[in-house]
């Protein structure tokens, strides 16, 4: 008999666990884009005006101004 006697009787079976690994898949992704949305509609950081831009304030990764 082997693998190809049951491989259409659990059709059904494997069609049911792929769309869950899809749906959780998806959710997973909604649920990042919402945090990345709500990160961004945070208050958003400028540069003093009043203050120069210098080569360190634009190379400097460590700097979260």
């Amino acid at each position: 008999m082997g693998i190809h006697y049951d491989y259409k009787s659990k059709r059904g079976e494997r069609a049911v666990l792929k769309q869950a690994k899809r749906e959780a898949r998806l959710a997973k992704k909604r649920a990042k884009r919402k945090n990345v949305v709500e990160e961004q509609n945070g208050t958003p950081t400028m540069h003093d005006i009043l203050k120069p831009i210098t080569l360190e304030d634009l190379t400097n990764p460590d700097n979260k101004k």
